[in-house]
């Protein structure tokens, strides 16, 4: 007979350092207790990609590199640590959790690690903004469910 394989599913909440990332965190640890405890759960967060143009613009000339690895270091500093916060929170919450963090858009680093990574559910905060601001800026959590490759559990914030 042939022996079963019960690997775990992955969930994948993808987090910042906004309000409405860490309601979704505690949401998920609350709501999804079940799923959780029999899951592979990743924290992953995006970290900005350093923007110099306005260095160029500004006729600064050129941006010493010993500046780009600065911000990018610090970058993944705050990456690091908000990772770490959130792990400490699954902690005391008996959740175990791993974390990831990628540089490039959120949009793209997170549907891209969804697929990458072969994540089951993907659970993310939404940011509550109007179809204006949705417009001009983009919504995260609007691309990833029309692009990630499982489903997508977006936790709104009751007001």
């Amino acid at each position: 007979m042939a022996e079963e394989r019960s690997e775990k599913k992955k969930v994948m909440l993808a987090i910042d350092e906004s309000e409405c990332s860490h309601y979704a965190l505690q949401w998920a640890l609350d709501n999804l207790r079940e799923t959780l405890d029999n899951s592979e759960l990743l924290l992953f967060t995006a970290q900005p990609i350093a923007d110099f143009s306005y260095a160029y613009a500004s006729n600064l000339g050129a941006v010493h590199p010993e500046l780009i690895r600065s911000i990018q270091e610090n970058h993944q500093k705050v990456a690091l640590a908000l990772l770490e916060k959130a792990k400490d929170i699954c902690a005391k919450n008996g959740i175990s959790a791993e974390t990831l963090t990628e540089v490039g858009d959120p949009k793209q680093a997170i549907t891209e690690a969804v697929e990458k990574l072969n994540i089951k559910l993907l659970v993310l905060g939404s940011h509550s903004r109007g179809a204006i601001l949705r417009a001009f800026l983009g919504s995260v959590s609007n691309y990833c469910v029309h692009n990630a490759k499982c489903p997508v559990l977006v936790v709104r914030k009751q007001a």
